[in-house]
Formats: structure tokens, C-alpha cells, sequence
């Protein structure tokens, strides 16, 4: 049998992973947090000024706060909007909407920083792969006994092999954005002019904004990431002006594009595609439907986005907000039942399925649908939606919760 000294390893110290090593704490489990960031919560922080629109209480997991509460940590204090007695003696808002930095600061760094947690956190740390000891994917006898080996890479490039006796890979999919090609690879001349791409939701009133002010922008996505990024650009044209926004889809209607506004089952998402209404109708923002983004090229004093049916205005930069995807091949040595549409593991895919469900309709699932051939391995998080955009912390929470319960019996 497998040593039961081994420790179970975590990937990532984002909300999942950190969720995941509150639980193994909870119940006394030897573990180690490997990140690859130089913090905790190195994603989110890249979009730190990002608000969420799930609220404050869908996005703490129910035992970290329990193990948060015995330090004398509460809910952050936020202005009270909400009406009920409870609020309003407390100070606190469980239904307000956190950005990504104040998801950091005010949740995952305490959590982070307890004492059950902080000494198993190992920073700058990259998981380069995952395999079975003295055994590659072809051999099968003994495989479920042997240990998992971790080969680590540290900051100044020294490697080591850490043995573990299972595996949450809670890694993320920040790092690998989808390509701006309609056809899911680069499309040609991207990579020409990746200086000009920004690849998620840039801070476009804060860091980034002199490369957006006055500039001619298209935003390249129907999700609330380009919600986000559009919103920003409108906000930013109205100090300056000559800030021009382009808006680019590959739907040719867009009916379905705002969300249920009043009637959406996260409010704060609804009002996001109500607001863009807004822009449209006002001329702020210059729709462009039917874009299959095809090819790059310099043209008219910019960059020209050829399409299959034409080319659009010349733009000095690019949002691309298209999603993202999970990388896999860390675990290139295991035995992963992935399925060929979602890249998730095969029996999530059907509920999560994007053409099928919205965050809203995903059922809850844990340890039965996340597992795997390969025993006691574990995607979890956003990475085990695979290409599916419909994910939510709560859903990651629950995730983890399943599989510490397993893996401790």
C-alpha cells in the first residue's frame, strides 16, 4: 500500500487550491501548496481590479471560514447596501460584490497566512510534471500503490522530485488564453502583433490606461470579461474622448448576448449586460457581429483584422477576450479520461456543458465525476471546466470538499 506518510500535493494557491488545503488541514492530512507565482493568489491578482459578480458569500468556502473564525477573522467590512437588521448591525454585506484584489487581501491572504496552512505553501515553486513512480502511462501492475512523483522547479531553475499519495491539481487556466482565430489556433499574424494584445481583462483605468487613452481599441468576446474590458473603455472615452471602441463577435444575433438583465440569476452579471445595452444604443460602442478573425496585418495606420467575409477598421490594440484553456501536458505521464469536446474529465463533461448549461444549471458534483483512471488524481477549479466558461467558486468549493472526504475516508 501507499505510504500513508506521503502528502497529498495541491497545485496552485488560488481560491480552489487554497480551499482544498484548508480541508486536508481541517482534518489533519499532511499536504504541500506548490505555486508558481511569487504570492498566493498570483491569477487573481493579475485582475485585481476586476469586481465579481458573485457576491462575498459564494466566494468564501465554508470550512476556511470556519478555520478563518477561530482566529477572530470576519466577513470584510464593506458599505452596507442591504437592507436587512443584520447588516446593518455588523457592518457586513454578504451580498457585496468583491473585486479580485479585495478577494486577496481580505480572504485568501489571512486564510493563506494561518498557521495550519502557511508552512506547507511552497511560492515560486512550478510543477513541471506528474507522473508514477518508476512507471510511464504504458505500465499497469502496481500503478495504484505507487507513489505520485512531482518533478518541482524552483525560481533559480534547480529541479527536484517530491513523492506525494495523491494529487489536486487546482493549477488554473490564466496562463493559456484562447487564441484570438475563429478556428481555435493563432490566427496568422498574431503572434506579429502580440505586443499590441492584451489577453484577458486589462486595468484600462489604472496601469494600462495610457495604452488605451485616445488610442482606437476592438474588443474581441461576448462573455462578461469583454463586458468588463468594454465597460472600462467606455468609462476611460469619457474623459478622453477620441477613445474608440470597436466590439467584435462571431455570433451573427445577438439576442442571447446581454444575459436575463432584471431576471439573471446573479444580479450583478445581469446589470453588466444591461449597462452595454446602454453603450450600444448610445453609439458609444460600435458592434461588429458575424467576425471570424482570420488574419493580422498592418494596414491604415494600425491593425487591420481580416475576417472571412471582409476586414475591419484599422485599431492600435487588441482585447482578447475569448477564454481560456487548460494545459495539460504536466500530466502528459497519467492516465486522464478527458473529454474530446470540453477537456474536462469525461463524466463532468455533460453537466457542464456550455451549449446545455449556464453557471446557474450546473449541478453539483464532486469526487465521482472528477475522477479519473488514474487514482487519486484530481483537476479541480476552473482547469477541470476545461474550456467551459461557465464555472463558479462555489462549484470549486464543493469540488474540493468531495474529494478531501474521499481521499480521507
Amino acid at each position: 500500500m501507499t505510504q500513508p506518510s506521503l502528502l497529498t500535493a495541491v497545485i496552485g494557491a488560488g481560491p480552489v487550491g487554497l480551499a482544498a488545503a484548508a480541508h486536508l488541514a481541517a482534518r489533519n492530512e499532511p499536504f504541500v501548496v506548490f505555486e508558481a507565482g511569487d504570492s498566493i493568489g498570483a491569477s487573481v491578482r493579475s485582475w485585481s481590479h476586476v469586481r465579481l459578480f458573485s457576491p462575498w458569500k459564494y466566494n468564501v468556502d465554508a470550512v476556511a471560514r470556519q478555520l478563518l473564525e477561530e482566529t477572530g477573522w470576519r466577513f470584510p467590512r464593506v458599505r452596507v447596501t442591504a437592507a436587512s437588521t443584520e447588516a446593518a448591525e455588523t457592518g457586513v454585506n454578504l451580498d457585496a460584490y468583491p473585486t479580485g484584489g479585495e478577494l486577496v487581501e481580505e480572504y485568501l491572504q489571512p486564510l493563506a497566512d494561518l498557521p495550519q496552512i502557511r508552512p506547507h505553501i511552497r511560492l515560486q515553486t512550478r510543477v513541471l510534471s506528474v507522473s508514477r513512480q518508476g512507471l510511464d502511462k504504458m505500465k499497469t501492475s502496481g500503478r495504484d500503490d505507487a507513489p505520485f512523483v512531482l518533478r518541482i522547479q524552483y525560481a533559480d531553475g534547480e529541479e527536484e522530485d517530491v513523492l506525494a499519495r495523491a494529487v489536486i491539481d487546482a493549477s488554473g487556466t490564466y496562463h493559456n488564453p484562447n487564441p484570438l482565430g475563429a478556428s481555435g489556433v493563432p490566427a496568422a499574424g498574431e503572434q506579429r502583433f502580440a505586443e499590441h494584445i492584451f489577453y484577458g481583462i486589462p486595468d484600462v483605468l489604472g496601469s494600462e490606461r495610457n495604452r488605451y487613452v485616445d488610442r482606437q481599441a476592438l474588443v474581441v468576446g461576448s462573455g462578461h470579461s469583454a463586458f468588463n474590458a468594454i465597460l472600462d473603455l467606455a468609462t476611460l472615452a469619457e474623459d478622453a474622448p477620441t477613445t474608440t471602441i470597436f466590439w467584435a463577435v462571431r455570433r451573427q444575433q445577438i439576442n442571447q448576448l446581454f444575459g436575463g438583465g432584471k431576471r439573471d440569476q446573479l444580479p450583478a452579471r445581469g446589470a453588466l449586460g444591461a449597462r452595454i445595452r446602454e453603450l450600444l444604443a448610445n453609439g458609444h460602442v460600435r458592434l461588429l457581429t458575424g467576425i471570424q478573425v482570420r488574419k493580422l496585418v498592418a494596414g491604415n495606420g494600425g491593425i487591420v483584422v481580416l475576417h472571412r467575409d471582409g476586414e475591419l477598421p484599422a485599431v492600435d490594440e487588441i482585447i482578447s477576450a475569448t477564454g481560456f484553456r487548460p494545459d495539460l501536458s504536466m500530466l502528459g505521464e497519467l492516465r486522464v479520461a478527458i473529454d474530446p469536446t470540453v477537456e474536462s474529465a469525461a463524466e463532468l463533461a455533460p453537466l457542464i456543458d456550455p451549449n446545455v448549461h449556464s453557471c446557474g444549471t450546473v449541478p453539483p458534483h464532486g469526487v465521482d465525476e472528477l475522477s479519473h483512471p488514474e487514482r487519486d488524481l484530481y483537476i479541480v477549479g476552473v482547469k477541470s471546466y476545461g474550456r467551459a466558461p461557465n464555472f463558479l467558486l462555489l462549484t470549486g468549493y464543493e469540488q474540493v470538499r468531495s474529494i478531501v472526504a474521499a481521499l480521507t475516508g
